[in-house]
């Protein structure tokens, strides 16, 4: 299998019962809240269960969700923190203007515009001011976080498996001397 065919985007999470007849509640992160079930059955972030998803209505910031075999509140409670993910495949594709998945980022590498090789993209956080690269040091050690704006990150080469980056002065030079 291709690397590709195995990236997967986790499309939201379970953060609890909904009701007693199973229902679930779901934190989207996803464009449209009930796009959550527009993608087909989601599975669980280590692949070991699979649902068929369909969205109910919305609670709040969630979105309430029936999942195939979940039929009462203990086992929807149960499922409390579960990642949903689909294949990346499943998602439609974006331009370049829209942005990126996750996805699409994680494993590209972190170069300068002046070719200095500074790691490689392992995650993309987002801890409430906006999102975040973490890239894995060429030669091990703490990873690194750069914010993802467009004066840090000037151009994003999916098909060349880079991005380019012109980090703050100091900031892998910092993670150097931890």
């Amino acid at each position: 299998m291709s690397a590709g065919a195995q990236k997967r985007v986790c499309l939201g999470v379970v953060i609890g019962a909904h009701g007693v007849r199973g229902f679930v509640k779901v934190k989207p992160f996803t464009g449209e809240p009930d796009a959550v079930a527009a993608y087909g059955p989601v599975e669980t972030k280590d692949g070991k269960r699979r649902f068929r998803i369909d969205a109910m209505g919305m609670a709040k910031e969630a979105v309430i969700c029936r999942l195939e075999g979940v039929s009462d509140r203990d086992a929807a409670d149960a499922l409390r923190g579960t990642e949903l993910y689909v294949a990346r495949d499943k998602l439609p594709e974006v331009d370049e203007e829209e942005g990126w998945y996750h996805a699409d980022l994680i494993g590209l590498a972190a170069v300068g515009a002046d070719g200095k090789a500074y790691g490689q993209v392992v995650g993309v956080e987002n801890f409430g001011a906006g999102d975040l690269l973490e890239i894995a040091r060429p030669e091990g050690g703490q990873t690194v976080f750069l914010p993802f704006t467009a004066a840090n990150v000037p151009s994003v080469e999916p098909e060349a498996g880079r991005i380019v980056i012109d980090p703050p002065a100091g900031l892998f030079e910092e993670a150097d001397d931890e």
